[in-house]
């Protein structure tokens, strides 16, 4: 029996996609708990459809993602933050991820998600840092921090 699962099923399908499976476990198991449904020729148009639509929508989001990519990594901007330092340019404390998207935020009216910094440890020195930020699964940006001191 052909289906089409609805969700992801370990071991025998993902979302989405259509398989042959056993009469008695599709329609025992998978269709009764509502993690399939039969794949019927209306079910086959309406699963297209879907897949067109999720398509663009991944279109749009990788676009936007590419639009920001421009605007983070313009020559113009620069996140400036300030913190004490020592008299050897090292910062008493350091700056986090989170102050960075803050200070983003505030200068340049972008809100990123601290998630997708890939800042490995905070910063300790004073001076210009470059951090990589995955806007989407394919583009990754930079953002050029300038830390002064205070």
């Amino acid at each position: 029996m052909k289906v089409i699962f609805l969700q992801d099923v370990r071991g025998k399908g993902k979302r989405g996609e259509v398989k042959d499976l056993p009469d008695g476990y599709a329609q025992n198991f998978l269709i009764k708990q509502g993690k399939a449904k039969a794949a019927t020729k209306g079910a086959m148009s309406q699963l297209k459809g879907q897949q067109k639509a999720e398509e663009k929508r991944e279109a749009e989001v990788k676009a936007e993602a590419e639009q920001l990519k421009l605007k983070l990594e313009d020559d113009a901007t620069v996140v400036e933050l300030t913190a004490k330092a020592g008299t050897d340019g090292r910062l008493f404390g350091a700056i986090s991820s989170k102050q960075i998207i803050q200070a983003l935020s505030k200068q340049y009216d972008i809100k990123l998600d601290k998630h997708k910094m890939e800042l490995n440890e905070p910063i300790k020195m004073m001076g210009y840092v470059n951090v990589p930020v995955k806007l989407h699964q394919d583009i990754t940006a930079t953002i050029r921090v300038h830390v002064s001191e205070a």
